[in-house]
This record gives C-alpha cells, sequence and structure tokens, in this order.
C-alpha cells in the first residue's frame, strides 16, 4: 500500500489515483444511485472527500470495498485512510466484472450485509458492473423481485449487458429461470444448491462490438 505518512507518499498516491486509476474522471462523474434510501448506497471509487460528503449526508456506517485490497493502487490507500478517519467499517469483497459470480463470494458477501452496520455505501472502479450485480443480489436478499435485481445492472449506470459484463445479467436472469421453472426458492438456497457456474460460463455469449466498447474504448477493470 503507498505510504501516506508523509507528503511525499501522500503525492504519489494521489498521482497514482488520478491517473493510473483514472480518477480525474471520477473527480466530477460520482455514478451514484439509492438502492434504498437510508440502508443501501452505490457509486464508483470515491475520493475521499467524495466520501465524506456521503457519510455525512446519508450517515453512513460502513463501505464494502468490491475491488478488493490493492496494495499499489492510490484509490485504494486514499479510501481505506479516510473512512477510518470518519469511523466507518471497511470491508473488502472482490468481484469479478467479466466472469460468472462464484458461489463462495456471493455467500460471504451475504454474511458482510447481516454483519455490516447500515446505511451501508458499496463501489466498484467505476460503479456500473460489479457494484450492479452486489447491488442486485442485497435486494435479492431482501426478497425483491429479479427485476428489481436486473434493474441495478442498467445502461443508466454505464453498463453493457451485452458485453462480457453481460454474464452479471446472465446470473440473474438463471434465478429467476429456476423461479419459472421450480417454484419460489430463497436466493441463497438457490446458489447453495443450483447455480451452476460453470454452465453459466458456457451458455454466455457476448457480442464483439460490445466488448470493444467496453474492454477498449471504456477501458472498464
Amino acid at each position: 500500500m503507498p505510504d501516506l505518512s508523509s507528503p511525499i507518499g501522500r503525492s504519489r498516491a494521489w498521482l497514482n489515483s488520478l491517473l493510473v486509476d483514472h480518477a480525474v474522471l471520477r473527480l466530477s462523474w460520482r455514478n451514484w444511485g439509492v438502492v434504498e434510501p437510508g440502508r443501501l448506497y452505490r457509486s464508483n471509487h470515491p475520493l475521499p472527500w467524495q466520501l465524506a460528503q456521503a457519510a455525512r449526508r446519508h450517515g453512513l456506517r460502513s463501505v464494502i470495498n468490491l475491488r478488493g485490497h490493492r496494495q499499489s493502487c492510490g484509490s485504494d490507500a486514499l479510501g481505506r485512510a479516510r473512512a477510518g478517519e470518519l469511523g466507518l467499517i471497511h470491508a473488502d469483497a472482490p468481484f469479478e466484472s467479466r466472469g460468472a459470480p462464484h458461489r463462495d463470494r456471493i455467500l460471504r458477501l451475504a454474511g458482510l450485509f447481516a454483519e455490516l452496520p447500515e446505511p451501508l455505501l458499496i463501489h466498484c472502479k467505476s460503479g456500473a458492473d460489479r457494484t450492479g450485480l452486489v447491488a442486485g443480489i442485497w435486494l435479492l436478499l431482501q426478497g425483491r423481485p429479479v427485476a428489481a435485481a436486473l434493474d441495478q445492472l442498467h445502461w443508466r449506470f454505464g453498463h453493457v449487458s451485452s458485453s462480457r459484463t453481460g454474464i452479471l445479467d446472465a446470473f440473474f436472469q438463471a434465478y429467476g429461470a429456476h423461479l419459472v421453472a421450480h417454484g419460489p426458492k430463497p436466493f441463497l438456497d438457490w446458489v447453495r444448491e443450483d447455480y451452476d457456474e460453470a454452465a453459466l460460463r458456457q451458455a454466455f455469449t457476448s457480442r464483439a462490438w460490445a466488448d470493444r466498447l467496453v474492454d477498449g474504448v471504456l477501458r472498464r477493470e
């Protein structure tokens, strides 16, 4: 992790965050969303003052970083430090944006949701894909319909369902198809007993133009 104990270390962390991690694009673009008022909020990777503003405005108590701990990432170091200064609980729950969600990570996430005090903020880098996935999972854990989960993976957040990140949509759709075929079943029970990561990967196909947009133009993580 970048050393923030000295002015030089802080300067290096800021340069890395703004230029290498593209936080310069997040100076004005927040990609903010309210999943449920007073309980769960979503965004791209917040800069320190953005995290402080959100904490004051919404009374945040916890943050889940869906990128995971990144030792050499300035945004990671600055965000963790600010969360500590604000008295927020900071947890890591890394997910992929282009792969079938892993069962063990979903179950661990469900445990975090049960343990961490709310209101809670979830974020990845851009706030489009992994954040949408986890916001949708949270809604399903509250008993909300699959359509509500899918709405968290929406173009208004920058999500492109035709690209490889569309496998996240396919994950929710697989749960929905199971409900249609077999009747009601709690989401976590489906994850434990029926969800097939390999089958989801094999069945999903993206479109070349969308992959070029997301990977080549937008350069998503």
